[in-house]
């Protein structure tokens, strides 16, 4: 399964970006959810990974999503809103899944820190996936996973205990883990029961520790 951070340009593109900004990862500035697509879509996305994809524009999720299906890949979307754009976001994503992903196919995991997002894209595609991210476990936590109606829980994989992953499956969620990248900590959280790693390193795992 691929994952991907989503979010909306000024004019209502669905694209792919991980920071809120654009100088890390474009030659462009600024905030990226306020700008339309048709100057998105100039940048070169490409060149801070590598030469050799130097001009490499930013991804549509459509044109992710079509990559997916067509080479049998499952995916998880992680929603991930300009301030202020957050019911918008998650409504746009889902509608973008509803019409894209194939209706014989298990849809994509739809993951966000905003509630509001999650409740969004629920409203939006009520059969899609949906998961909570969180980064620490403060109290009411597991409320608030029920009260947004997700399927899993994905937290900081230093969070999980046995007692943590129990109130999830027993609210009859999964219980997933970001970013896991060494395999010892896998193991543990296998242990644990939990039912899935998000990990930056998947050469660090052979086929028999994925979980």
């Amino acid at each position: 399964m691929i994952e991907c951070d989503a979010k909306l340009s000024a004019d209502g593109v669905v694209f792919l970006l991980h920071d809120a900004t654009l100088e890390r990862t474009t030659d462009g500035e600024g905030t990226a959810g306020e700008l339309p697509w048709s100057v998105l879509a100039l940048l070169d996305a490409g060149s801070w990974h590598s030469p050799a994809y130097a001009g490499e524009p930013l991804p549509t999720l459509a044109a992710v999503m079509r990559y997916c299906a067509a080479n049998d890949l499952h995916l998880n979307i992680e929603i991930k809103p300009t301030p202020g754009t957050e019911a918008q976001t998650g409504q746009a994503v889902a509608r973008i899944v509803r019409m894209h992903w194939p209706a014989d196919r298990a849809p994509p995991l739809l993951t966000s820190f905003r509630p509001d997002a999650l409740q969004a894209a629920g409203a939006a595609y009520p059969e899609c996936l949906r998961g909570l991210l969180l980064h620490t476990l403060l109290p009411g936590w597991l409320s608030v996973a029920q009260q947004v109606d997700v399927q899993a829980v994905v937290c900081l994989h230093t969070l999980w205990t046995a007692d943590t992953v129990a109130e999830v499956h027993q609210a009859g969620m999964r219980a997933l883990s970001y970013t896991v990248n060494e395999s010892a900590e896998a193991q543990r959280l296998m242990t644990l029961g939990t039912d899935g790693i998000v990990t930056d390193r998947v050469d660090q795992f052979r086929p028999t520790e994925v979980f």
